[in-house]
C-alpha cells in the first residue's frame, strides 16, 4: 500500500514536471507571437494561444505517455493519442476562453501593461486547464496505466 502511494505521488510530481516544460513553451511561443506582432487583445491571440497551447500539448503527450505514465501498449497507442488529443482540445478551449476573455473584456487592472496582463490571464488559464488535463489523462486517456490510483483512492475511502 506504501508503495503504491508513493507511485501515485512520484507520478504527481512527474506531471508537475513536464507541466512546467510545457508552461515554458507555451508561454515562450505565446510572447513570441505576441512580441513580434504587437497583438495584446482580440481573435488574433486566440489563434497564437491556439498555436502555443498545441506546441506544449505535443510536448506533454510524449512526455506523459513514456515517463509519467509510461503507457507502452502500441495496441493502445492509437485510442490513447485520440483520447488525450480529445482532453487537450478541451484544454485548450478553456485556456484560450479564460485568455481571451481576460485580455480582451477586462482592462488592465493596476496600470499593468497589455503584456503583462496576457500572461497573468495565461497564468490563470494554465491552472484551470492544468486540472482539467490532469484528471482526463490519468483516468481516460491513459487509464489502464493508473489501476494503482484505484486502489490508493478505496484505500483511503476505506479509512
Amino acid at each position: 500500500m506504501l508503495k503504491q502511494k508513493f507511485q501515485t505521488i512520484l507520478q504527481i510530481a512527474k506531471f508537475g514536471l513536464v507541466g512546467i516544460s510545457n508552461t515554458i513553451v507555451d508561454f515562450a511561443v505565446l510572447n513570441l507571437l505576441i512580441w513580434t506582432t504587437k497583438i495584446y487583445s482580440g481573435n488574433w491571440l486566440i489563434l497564437f494561444n491556439i498555436a502555443s497551447f498545441t506546441m506544449a500539448v505535443v510536448n506533454s503527450y510524449f512526455w506523459n505517455k513514456y515517463w509519467t505514465f509510461q503507457s507502452k501498449d502500441k495496441k493502445e497507442a492509437a485510442s490513447e493519442f485520440s483520447k488525450f488529443l480529445f482532453i487537450s482540445v478541451i484544454g485548450a478551449i478553456i485556456n484560450s476562453s479564460i485568455v481571451y476573455g481576460i485580455s480582451t473584456y477586462i482592462e488592465p487592472l493596476f496600470n499593468l501593461s497589455a503584456g503583462i496582463w496576457v500572461n497573468l490571464a495565461k497564468i490563470l488559464a494554465t491552472g484551470v486547464a492544468l486540472v482539467w488535463n490532469f484528471i482526463g489523462y490519468k483516468f481516460w486517456a491513459f487509464k489502464e496505466n493508473n489501476d494503482n490510483v484505484k486502489q490508493d483512492i478505496y484505500d483511503l475511502n476505506k479509512k
